[in-house]
């Protein structure tokens, strides 16, 4: 008996959930006015771009297809991710004000729907955009910001974008193994003042390889090391050894020291996964910048479920001041997540913030301000 009232409750409260008019019209809503918004406000971003970009585009003759195609067509699904929680925040704020202006959110609230309930449609629509910029993120744009990048380097970028010489290399490329290189030429492939050091699992150096300079060759796809000079240290005692030219095996390649810091957006979650694995075994410190990275494009989707929360928590209800005060406070919650947000990816990559907590402390916190501000929603 007790199963089939819970059977039955089950469907009662699926029925409720059904979308209704008031859920269609809620959702058209919601999705009508983010498109608006994304497509204003991407026009403007366009604009701005293009005006700061055509003298470079002209200096460098770069063809009209490309800049269109190989440029803006992949600017644009990259921005709009970028500041896709923002769109959504002043779209719920925008429409939701309107509603609560005209009295249909009161009329809304009188008819027996609860303010719990009316959630949901809005939850639906923040779920269909969240799902959307997930698989943008992880899958569509990591190729399409290849193509950008390749045309702002060709087209835009100056010429020393990426560094011709990187001094002081400290790399760990096995398992107590590490090397380092005084300078590396990113043109040349070449390191100059290279060593190498291996130490066993008590911390004890077992051997140690210097040599003026180590080179990639690009025949056997292996770094060659010139007058070389070995030293190392076994039961047996210490054996020096030197010459002209030997050949290393590393797990690392010239590319390794010539990356920007735009290449984490450029591989998909299958790739980025790899590649973390690698810098993992590795010991490189860049491994933050990526791992925040990969924790960022699960965290991303579910603030629009927070924004959304705040969002119509707060522009429910009549407040002095009209549509334009709730808008404006809209934004400053909005530029305040986006900036608690850089705060908390810079702690991760310069001090010692755990990167899958910083970049969801942002989602944390709101969570909370969320859940304040929907106790003081209209009921």
């Amino acid at each position: 008996m007790e199963g089939r009232n819970t059977s039955k409750n089950i469907r009662e409260s699926l029925k409720k959930l059904k979308p209704g008019i008031l859920d269609r019209y809620i959702i058209r809503q919601f999705l009508g006015t983010f498109l608006f918004t994304l497509v204003l406000v991407l026009g403007i971003a366009v604009i701005f771009d293009f005006s700061e970009k055509i003298d470079d585009f002209i200096e460098k003759q770069a063809p009209l297809k490309a800049i269109i195609f190989d440029y803006y067509f992949n600017f644009i699904p990259y921005f709009a991710t970028l500041f896709a929680p923002m769109f959504v925040f002043i779209s719920v704020i925008f429409f939701t004000s309107k509603m609560a202006i005209h009295t249909e959110i009161i009329a809304m609230l009188n008819s027996g729907m609860s303010f719990r309930r009316m959630l949901w449609p809005y939850f639906l629509s923040a779920a269909l955009i969240a799902v959307s910029v997930f698989l943008l993120s992880n899958f569509v744009i990591p190729h399409s910001n290849i193509k950008k990048l390749d045309f702002e380097e060709k087209y835009w970028r100056n010429p020393d974008f990426r560094k011709v010489n990187v001094t002081s290399v400290h790399r760990q490329v096995y398992p107590n193994t590490y090397i380092y290189m005084e300078s590396y030429n990113t043109i040349t492939q070449s390191g100059r003042n290279f060593s190498m050091e291996k130490f066993d699992d008590h911390g004890k150096l077992e051997s140690k390889m210097t040599a003026n300079l180590v080179r990639w060759d690009t025949t056997t796809n292996k770094w060659g090391a010139w007058w070389y000079y070995i030293r190392q240290t076994d039961s047996l005692g210490e054996r020096i050894t030197t010459g002209r030219r030997i050949d290393t095996v590393l797990n690392v390649g010239p590319e390794d020291f010539a990356r920007s810091p735009e290449f984490v957006g450029t591989m998909n979650r299958r790739e980025l996964k790899e590649y973390i694995n690698v810098l993992r075994s590795q010991g490189s410190d860049e491994i933050k910048l990526y791992l925040n990275e990969k924790h960022s494009r699960y965290a991303s989707p579910f603030a629009f479920f927070i924004l959304t929360l705040i969002g119509v928590s707060l522009s429910s209800r009549k407040i002095k001041g009209g549509i334009g005060m709730q808008i404006g406070i809209g934004l400053l919650l909005t530029f305040s997540y986006i900036l608690f947000l850089q705060f908390a990816s810079q702690f991760s990559l310069k001090g010692g913030l755990n990167p899958g907590l910083a970049m969801w402390i942002p989602n944390i916190i709101y969570t909370f301000i969320g859940l304040v501000v929907y106790r003081f929603a209209p009921k």
